[in-house]
């Protein structure tokens, strides 16, 4: 394979993680495959559950309730081994737009961010863009040091499920 191909190649698949403000976070990566099929990875809770948490968090996903749907809720429950809680995430759908976009609210805490999903497919391989717009600046510091580093993995994972073709 030439080195520009590689490169070439190389840049299709990686994640973008990019600080927008002092309150957004954008998250951008290609997947080769069709806008209606990574659609189905983010909405269908029997194929999200297979790439959302990154491997190498020790959490383990206890329950995956989605209603992807405008006006539609989630709830997401994981268990870490250092904590005898489980953790809920939950929240609703602002917009939905088979194969373009989802928009849902992250309730679980006041300092939850709103993320927008969206889908845009060129030639076959879809651009995924993760916005997240969070209430205060120290929401967003939190993220950044915390979740948002596992989103590089997590999208990897979910590029490999891809791959796969269920």
């Amino acid at each position: 394979m030439s080195k520009a191909k590689e490169n070439s190649s190389a840049a299709t698949i990686r994640t973008v993680v990019k600080r927008k403000s002092d309150r957004e976070l954008e998250v951008t990566r290609t997947f080769d495959a069709p806008a209606r099929i990574v659609f189905e990875a983010w909405s269908k809770p029997e194929l999200f559950r297979l790439w959302w948490i990154p491997k190498s968090a020790e959490l383990t996903l206890l329950s995956c309730d989605m209603d992807v749907r405008t006006g539609g809720a989630y709830r997401l429950v994981f268990s870490h081994p250092a904590s005898d809680q489980p953790m809920a995430f939950f929240g609703t759908y602002r917009e939905v737009i088979p194969q373009k976009r989802i928009v849902w609210t992250n309730e679980e805490s006041d300092e939850g961010a709103v993320t927008t999903v969206t889908f845009e497919e060129d030639a076959g391989k879809t651009r995924v863009t993760l916005h997240e717009r969070y209430p205060t600046t120290a929401a967003l510091d939190e993220a950044l040091a915390g979740s948002a580093e596992g989103l590089p993995e997590q999208f990897a994972q979910l590029d490999a499920l891809l791959a796969t073709g269920w």
